[in-house]
C-alpha cells in the first residue's frame, strides 16, 4: 500500500427534500384540505477516525464526497425520506484544514472518534403547514434547503509513542526493523527511506510502544531541500525522539547540531522534546574512536550519549528501556 499523508477533497452534505403542494381527495369527503407532507432532511457528512488505516491513498482516487438528498414529501401528510450519513472514515491523527491549509478545523487524534462536519439541509414545508384560519387553502410548498459544501485538505499526523530521526544513512531503517517488525526498504545510500515507517516495540508482555521512522534530514530541509520537512508533523505527537547519528561518520557533533537546527526551524515544539541521543554503528569504530567521540557530542549537547550497532544488536536494549521510560513517565503524567 503506498503512502499518502496530505489530500484535498470536496465535500457537500445533502439537500433538503422539497415540501408539496396536495388536498386530501377521498371519496364521501367534501373540501378535505391541504395534506401536503414535509420534505426530508438531507444526508450529513461524518468523519470517523478507525484504527485500521495508516495512510490517506484512499482519497487520491476518490476526491468528491456527496451525501444523497432527503426525499420530497407527498400527499396524507407524508414526510420524505431523510438521506442517510455519509461516513467518511480516516486514520487516527488526520487533522482537517480548510481550503488555505492553515485553519485547522478538526483534530481526530483519538480511536472511534465522529464528527458531523457538514448538516444535510432541512427538508421543505408542504403546504399542510401552511393552512391557518383564514388561509384553508394554501398552495404554497417550499423548496428544501441547501445542503453545505466546501473544499478541505486532509493531514495525517501518525500517532506514535516514539520518533526515530536522523540524517539520511544514520542506520534508522536498520534499527527499526531490529527492534520490531517492521520490514522497511535497507540499502547504502541517501533516503532510502521516502515516507514514514511504523513498527511496535514489544519490551515484554506489558510494556510495549510504537515507533516511528521519517526520512532522513539534511541541512536546510525546512526551507525544502532534499525530501524537506514535510515529515517532521509524523512525529509532532510523540513523547521523546531518537536521535540517531552515524558514528563512523567522524562528524558527529555537526550531524547533531544540522537535525538540532532543523527541527529548531521547524517549530511545533519538536526543539523541547525530550531526546536520547545515540551514536550508532559502534562496530565501524575502534574503542578510542568511539569513546572520543561520544564524549565530544556529551560536550555539545549537555546530555549523555549511548551507543549501539543496530546491525549487531549490541546496546539496543538498553536504547529501547530508556525509550520506554520516557514514554511510561509521559503517559502517567498525561493522565493526571
Amino acid at each position: 500500500m503506498k503512502f499518502l499523508d496530505q489530500a484535498k477533497i470536496f465535500l457537500k452534505s445533502g439537500d433538503g427534500g422539497d415540501g408539496v403542494t396536495a388536498f386530501r381527495r377521498e371519496k364521501f369527503i367534501e373540501l378535505g384540505g391541504p395534506d401536503g407532507g414535509d420534505g426530508g432532511r438531507g444526508g450529513d457528512i461524518v468523519f470517523e477516525s478507525v484504527q485500521n488505516l495508516n495512510t490517506l491513498i484512499d482519497f487520491r482516487y476518490t476526491q468528491h464526497f456527496k451525501a444523497k438528498k432527503g426525499g420530497n414529501g407527498s400527499g396524507a401528510d407524508r414526510t420524505g425520506a431523510g438521506a442517510p450519513t455519509l461516513v467518511i472514515k480516516v486514520p487516527i491523527g488526520t487533522q482537517i484544514f480548510d481550503d488555505d491549509r492553515e485553519t485547522m478545523l478538526a483534530d481526530l487524534d483519538k480511536p472511534g472518534m465522529r464528527l458531523v462536519f457538514l448538516r444535510g439541509g432541512d427538508g421543505g414545508f408542504g403546504n399542510a403547514r401552511f393552512k391557518t384560519s383564514t388561509n384553508r387553502a394554501p398552495r404554497r410548498a417550499d423548496k428544501g434547503w441547501p445542503g453545505e459544501e466546501r473544499w478541505v485538505w486532509l493531514r495525517l499526523k501518525l500517532i506514535a509513542d516514539a520518533g526515530l530521526i536522523g540524517a539520511p544513512n544514520a542506520g534508522k531503517s536498520t534499527f527499526l526493523k531490529a527492534v520490531s517488525g517492521a520490514n522497511p526498504k535497507i540499502a547504502d545510500y541517501p533516503f532510502t527511506t521516502l515516507h514514514p515507517q511504523l513498527g511496535v516495540v514489544r519490551l515484554s508482555m506489558t510494556e510495549e510502544f510504537v515507533l516511528a521512522d521519517i526520512p532522513g534530514l539534511i541541512e536546510g530541509a525546512h526551507e525544502g531541500t532534499g525530501l524537506g520537512d514535510r515529515f517532521l508533523g509524523h512525529v509532532e505527537r510523540c513523547a521523546v525522539l531518537l536521535h540517531l547519528i552515524d558514528g563512523s561518520a567522524g562528524s558527529v557533533v555537526d550531524a547533531w547540531r544540522m537535525i538540532r537546527a532543523e527541527l529548531q526551524a521547524y517549530g511545533g515544539g519538536l526543539a523541547e522534546k525530550p531526546e536520547i541521543i545515540v551514536l550508532n554503528k559502534t562496530d565501524a569504530m575502534t574503542p578510542r574512536e568511539f569513546s572520543s567521540r561520544r564524549a565530544a557530542l556529551a560536550k555539545a549537547s549537555g546530555a549523555p550519549v549511548m551507543g549501539i550497532s543496530a546491525a549487531g544488536g549490541q546496546g539496543v536494549k538498553e536504547v529501547l528501556r530508556a525509550l520506554q521510560k520516557i514514554i511510561t513517565e509521559t503517559r502517567l503524567h498525561e493522565r493526571g
